[in-house]
């Protein structure tokens, strides 16, 4: 009898976590809409029009009296966004391990940004602060509620499950994006056939991803649950040491696990490659290699349709090969796709789809099981901190890669010569990661180490 009960509750607990699973995916189905249709394709050349709508003579505007030009507006907004994500996430992270309470956390974060990004139907004629501000507010709300979504990974599924959960999940998102992007090409492409303008056909475009955001939402929110917050040495402390003293512990207590360290600086590394290939491609595409729009979104469409077969096939491979040798491997194949883009010929749209296909396919599960690793390498009861500091060096650190790219063009003059700099990030982040022993960095943290890592 006692062993038929130990059965059922085992049998319960299983069942509890795959519910937890399946509604963790679609947080990413919920927000990836964002960062597909928001920011990669419709928000940057429709803010840069509005705030040329409000330019002066010499193409300036002013916000806050500053001399901004209206080209340069949107970029600057992404980067005020990300400062005021880094100096949020730490504040946020905190709390959440304190109190075991993600879930209000994850909805605040989650609904601020759905609600500012669905306001961004309003962003009309010259109301390029509006958009500023709400750019800011959505991506920095994004971030925060990446990085609590992060730390659940841990929580939902043991050592053996979590890369091929973390995969499931990014498929998810790019499934999401994907089917999204669809829809909202079709309205936008053929908006006079809907019996509406360019410009209103992209504001209803903007406004869909965060109805699509907050209404997907609901349904990690449903099944998610929190956990009581392990005791420690913090629990005595009071709010004061929170925000960045608490950054400035978990950095000393990092110090304690030199191994996390040195896994978070090869992710830092590989994954600002990652990021600047994604943001300039299309401009190696239109500027380049002469392609038209129609082109680069359709190349951004496929790559959004190819990172779901290759999240789930990477996922696969890392169960055969463990995580890290998938991950290395990926990177070489970063490297191969890069070099070859070196060589496309200008006015060859196939040749570019047969790039976006190659980053397509090593795109999501790189990121998947980049997060998947780094969640074995996490001390128990800091989720929360540890992944406010892993979303840190993303979202906080991709800022050497666009620099090398616009160095390097600015010394060339060649686009090309740029494209082909940024191998440098992956063969530096292909070394730095295969020094990092990470069974004993997973013993290290004090977690269980899987037969196949």
């Amino acid at each position: 009898m006692g062993t038929d009960t130990v059965r059922t509750d085992a049998a319960d607990e299983a069942a509890g976590r795959r519910r937890e699973q399946r509604g963790w995916y679609f947080y990413d189905w919920a927000c990836s809409v964002y960062s597909t249709s928001v920011l990669t394709v419709f928000l940057g050349p429709y803010l840069t029009s509005v705030a040329e709508e409000a330019a002066d003579a010499e193409g300036f505007v002013h916000p806050l009296g500053i001399p901004v030009r209206a080209g340069s507006f949107f970029a600057y907004s992404v980067s005020v966004s990300v400062i005021v994500a880094v100096l949020v996430m730490p504040l946020v992270g905190a709390a959440a391990d304190r109190s075991g309470r993600k879930k209000p956390l994850l909805a605040a974060a989650a609904y601020l940004g759905a609600t500012a990004t669905t306001a961004m139907f309003f962003l009309d004629g010259d109301r390029y602060l509006l958009g500023g501000l709400l750019l800011i507010v959505a991506n920095a709300a994004q971030s925060v509620a990446m990085m609590l979504y992060n730390s659940y990974l841990p929580q939902i599924a043991p050592p053996e499950e979590r890369d091929a959960v973390s995969s499931r999940g990014w498929a998810f998102g790019y499934a999401s994006g994907s089917l999204m992007l669809i829809v909202n090409l079709v309205l936008y492409l053929a908006h006079d056939s809907f019996g509406v303008s360019e410009g209103m056909a992209v504001r209803i475009c903007l406004a869909s991803a965060g109805l699509w955001w907050g209404g997907f939402a609901l349904i990690p929110l449903r099944r998610l649950r929190d956990r009581r917050p392990m005791s420690d040495d913090r629990a005595g402390r009071e709010p004061s040491a929170m925000g960045f003293r608490q950054l400035a512990a978990t950095v000393r207590d990092m110090r304690r696990h030199p191994l996390t360290l040195a896994f978070l600086l090869a992710y830092l590394v590989y994954n600002d490659g990652i990021q600047t290939v994604i943001s300039q491609a299309s401009i190696y595409g239109s500027e380049e290699l002469g392609l038209g729009q129609s082109t680069l979104i359709g190349a951004v469409l496929l790559v959004q349709v190819l990172a779901v077969a290759g999240a789930l096939t990477m996922g696969r491979l890392a169960r055969i090969y463990g995580a890290k040798r998938t991950i290395l491997g990926s990177l070489v194949a970063w490297t191969v796709t890069l070099a070859a883009g070196y060589f496309l010929p200008a006015g060859a749209p196939a040749w570019f789809f047969v790039l976006a296909a190659g980053i397509g396919l090593v795109l999501g599960g790189s990121q998947a099981l980049s997060r998947s690793l780094f969640s074995h390498l996490v001390p128990p009861g800091k989720e929360a901190e540890y992944f406010s500091a892993y979303e840190m060096s993303d979202r906080g650190m991709s800022w050497l890669g666009p620099l090398l790219f616009g160095l390097t063009y600015q010394l060339t003059g060649s686009y090309r010569d740029a494209i082909i700099s940024l191998v440098a990030f992956f063969v530096i982040g292909f070394a730095l990661l295969a020094r990092v022993p990470v069974r004993r960095a997973i013993s290290d943290a004090g977690n269980p180490v899987p037969t196949r890592i």
